[in-house]
């Protein structure tokens, strides 16, 4: 089974407001738990990117789909994820100058 169907929402015209809710949400979760958020558009990025990288992460645990409360939360896992990349570049960018 592909990883990327275990978060999929069909990207269809009326569910385009839904992946931007799950992003915007998953991102706002992630930098709540990381200390720290990007505002209310890289929450958005952050959350629908971590969408993509919890699918694949998870995809490699679990298959089949999880509907919408299961897109959400491992949108969030993978938003944490990034987040937590994102915070050690920034560190280590920081450290060096």
């Amino acid at each position: 089974m592909n990883a990327l169907t275990l978060a999929a929402v069909a990207l269809s015209p009326g569910n385009f407001i839904v992946w931007l809710i799950v992003g915007g949400v998953a991102g706002w979760i992630a930098g709540r738990l990381m200390g720290g958020g990007f505002g209310m558009i890289g929450d958005i990025v952050v959350g629908l990117i971590g969408a993509l990288i919890g699918s694949l992460v998870i995809g490699f645990f679990v298959s089949g789909t999880a509907g919408f409360w299961g897109t959400l939360i491992v949108a969030i896992i993978g938003a944490v994820v990034l987040t937590a990349i994102i915070h050690a570049v920034q560190n280590r960018s920081a450290a060096h100058v």
